[in-house]
């Protein structure tokens, strides 16, 4: 049991733009002041300005764009509008009626040493949306190894048919390509039967094709970091064969629109120790003692590994000793590298606000799907971003998200409220007996600074296309120092890359910072937790998870999301530091 009818509007979020506290009912408003303070030119968001100065800034912009050989009425329309929105006088409502909003969780009992709870939650929005095109997926045993899952999120658009063909289908297909290089990976007899029944569409030609970029060759520094780019190839090919399967058009409703989908997969597996390795090190297979298998030595310390891989606008963010690290490409008209490669390849992008459409239908530039239309599917290709991640005991949380989540908060807001949320839970509700220790009730054990939360760090990554198949594990574990950069930034880059050196927050000593973050929550939610006092371990952080998960949701539910919302927030060993 999770608890119910959680109150978002009691909790605040520190806005990354200009580390102030609000509300997430007028986040919406907040961050449209940001906007329009930047078109009249103001580059600091914390700046109070009067009206008098606002309308002299006005008038000397419309002055100096007069004088322009092409005059923009787009650009003095925004002006205008910008203008009025400061001017006036703003009244704060909710984008939706939170009184009606009473979404609950799904707990999977995912049976994995890296994994402590793991909860899904999802909300239609019914206020914006009439169907719910989000799907999920949760593998346990994944391929019959222990220690091993696959976890998936898949966002619909224009119809359920590609997202539901893609959460039951893409999994098989990137087992099959797991288990050609490693024979651990096993498939059982009804999996193979499918996979046997898709030969009639994958034929012998268009596995000829699949060679453009499965069989690249790549450079000598490529190959000092490709330890798991066998794994990179099969998550393409995967995807790749997957497209070629919607191209059936199987139930679609349509002749010409059909649906599609954005796509997020992540296998979580346990690596060995380097004592178990050097034990093994005799039984692997000449292709593995290259690097070529899953069992490759690993640094001392690294406890698992997130393969990960994503098409689309579906993200995946992992907290590192408190901080942020988003594991997946925003695959939008808002990269720059995007764009640059649709209009090289004679695709058109539209006019449209804030960053225009693919052929005028389609924000995200890569998908699954979409076959309907083929100029649009000339522009959108199904050629996924790859990274392969160490997770340790630093780790202390992985959440992947729909669209609905990222649309309104960054993901240094999702990791400053996921930490506050989570220390609240323990502080308010927690009485957990680790090692045989109970927790007492009300204890903080680590402090959220709400301003050191936002020094979160994004990694940045070169590849594109094909050639991104790398992988990344040794540059992760070099741990270099990289700046941060903003969630929506239009620089094209979001992806992993780096690690950066983080300083470890766990045994603090508790701040009156602490204390004063948490008197911003409501207590009108009593979980099973406070009522019964100790509980076990799992219980408590299945709980917990729930309690993560439906929070999120709700909050972007109150800040204005205007699509499905689908949060699936995993706990880490290193949530037990905090």
């Amino acid at each position: 049991t999770v608890p119910q009818n959680v109150d978002p509007t009691g909790i605040s979020i520190v806005c990354s733009m200009c580390q102030q506290t609000i509300y997430p009912y007028h986040l919406f408003y907040h961050k449209k002041k940001h906007l329009a303070l930047r078109y009249l030119g103001y580059n600091s968001p914390q700046m109070k300005i009067d009206n008098e100065t606002l309308l002299a800034r006005r008038q000397e912009l419309i002055s100096n764009l007069t004088k322009l050989p092409r005059y923009s009425e787009s650009y003095r329309q925004k002006i205008d509008y910008s203008f009025e929105f400061l001017t006036d006088i703003q009244t704060y409502s909710s984008h939706c009626d939170m009184d009606n909003v009473n979404n609950s969780s799904t707990l999977k009992n995912v049976k994995n040493s890296l994994i402590k709870a793991l909860s899904i939650c999802q909300d239609k929005n019914p206020t914006w949306q009439g169907d719910m095109e989000d799907r999920y997926i949760v593998l346990d045993n994944y391929g019959s190894r222990s220690d091993t899952c696959f976890l998936g999120l898949v966002d619909g658009y224009h119809g359920v048919t590609a997202a539901e063909a893609v959460s039951a289908e893409l999994p098989l297909l990137f087992l099959d390509q797991l288990a050609q290089t490693d024979s651990s990976y096993k498939k059982s007899m009804e999996e193979q039967k499918i996979l046997d029944s898709f030969s009639t569409v994958i034929t012998v030609d268009y596995r000829e094709r699949e060679r453009i970029f499965s069989d690249k060759q790549d450079n000598d520094k490529t190959n000092k970091t490709n330890t798991y780019k066998w794994i990179h190839k099969a998550y393409a090919k995967s995807f790749w064969r997957m497209d070629r399967l919607l191209q059936l058009g199987r139930n679609e409703a349509s002749k010409v629109r059909w649906s599609g989908c954005s796509v997020l997969a992540c296998l979580v597996e346990r690596i060995h120790s380097e004592e178990t390795d050097s034990t093994a090190e005799m039984e692997r297979k000449p292709s593995e003692k290259h690097g070529h298998g899953p069992i490759a030595r690993a640094s001392k310390g690294v406890a698992g590994l997130l393969h990960i891989a994503n098409i689309g606008n579906i993200h995946a963010v992992l907290c590192k000793n408190g901080r942020a690290y988003r594991l997946s490409e925003e695959h939008s008209t808002s990269n720059t590298r995007e764009r640059k490669r649709i209009l090289q390849s004679g695709g058109k992008i539209s006019s449209n606000e804030p960053d225009g459409l693919v052929e005028g239908h389609l924000r995200t530039t890569r998908a699954l799907g979409y076959h309907g239309d083929p100029v649009l599917k000339k522009s959108v290709i199904p050629v996924p971003h790859t990274v392969s991640v160490p997770i340790d005991d630093s780790c202390q949380f992985l959440i992947l998200a729909s669209n609905g989540l990222w649309e309104v908060l960054d993901y240094h807001e999702v990791l400053a409220l996921t930490l506050k949320i989570f220390t609240h839970y323990l502080s308010t509700y927690g009485s957990i007996q680790q090692n045989g220790t109970p927790l007492p009730k009300g204890q903080c054990l680590m402090p959220v600074s709400e301003k050191g939360l936002n020094n979160s760090n994004t990694i940045h990554d070169k590849q594109d296309g094909p050639e991104m198949l790398q992988s990344n594990m040794d540059i992760f574990l070099a741990n270099p120092k990289v700046d941060s950069q903003p969630f929506s930034d239009k620089t094209a880059s979001y992806t992993s890359q780096q690690l950066v050196e983080t300083v470890p927050t766990a045994g603090s000593t508790p701040t009156p910072q602490c204390e004063e973050d948490m008197r911003v929550y409501p207590a009108s939610c009593e979980p099973p937790t406070a009522a019964r006092g100790r509980v076990p371990a799992a219980t408590f952080y299945e709980e917990a998870a729930g309690y993560l998960s439906e929070h999120l949701v709700q909050t972007a539910l109150a800040a204005g999301s205007r699509d499905n919302i689908t949060v699936l927030i995993v706990l880490l060993n290193g949530c037990d530091k905090i």
